[in-house]
């Protein structure tokens, strides 16, 4: 169906001066990329590392070296890196109490990376990431969840950049397998919460 309607010069030349516009916004575009590809070339190498992270996608990766260098003899451990980018949440103690503070200020860009990376591992099936994803949304809430996941990435990328070694994936039920007694445990009380008792036994090790 044909539509109708006023189209005046006026709009014409309107139109004109946005296409202009997108013309010239397209065009930086490519300078810049192209520009970016220079510019990364002496990190491929820890590019490559950084997108065996699942959710870490090859542009994720360039902003991830671009806001830390790839450096990382600059941070000591894992922990200072995160507490820099402020991923790690602070702590205030009050009456020899401590309360969970907000993650302190950071890279605003890197951490905006992260939350991109976050979000893309809960998609990644059979992983460690989506696993924690899924143990911690139920008892802390969608967005700590996803800033734990930034905090998880941000730990592995210290270690693989400081071992110039890929991701290593723990899987899924990562957790169960280190700690099955806190499955045990879990199980038992909700066994109880319906009115039954649970007994578990291990099964015997087969030759």
């Amino acid at each position: 169906m044909a539509m109708t309607g006023r189209f005046t010069g006026h709009h014409a030349f309107m139109l004109k001066l946005h296409l202009q516009v997108i013309d010239q916004l397209t065009a930086a575009i490519e300078e810049l990329s192209s520009q970016i590809e220079v510019v990364i070339e002496p990190f491929r190498g820890q590019l490559r590392l950084l997108i065996t992270i699942p959710g870490v996608s090859e542009q994720i990766a360039v902003v991830i070296i671009a806001e830390t260098g790839a450096d990382m003899s600059k941070f000591p451990t894992a922990g200072h890196l995160a507490s820099w980018a402020g991923i790690c949440p602070g702590h205030h103690q009050s009456a020899q109490v401590n309360q969970k503070a907000r993650t302190r200020p950071g890279n605003s860009y890197l951490k905006g990376a992260l939350g991109q990376a976050a979000m893309s591992s809960m998609q990644v099936h059979d992983t460690f990431l989506q696993d924690r994803h899924h143990r911690l949304k139920p008892r802390i809430g969608g967005l700590k969840t996803i800033v734990a996941l930034e905090h998880s990435i941000l730990r592995s990328i210290w270690h693989m950049l400081v071992s110039n070694q890929p991701y290593r994936e723990l899987g899924a039920g990562y957790h169960q397998r280190r700690h099955p007694q806190n499955v045990l445990r879990r199980i038992t009380r909700q066994a109880q919460e319906l009115g039954y008792a649970a007994h578990f036994e291990p099964l015997p090790k087969t030759a």
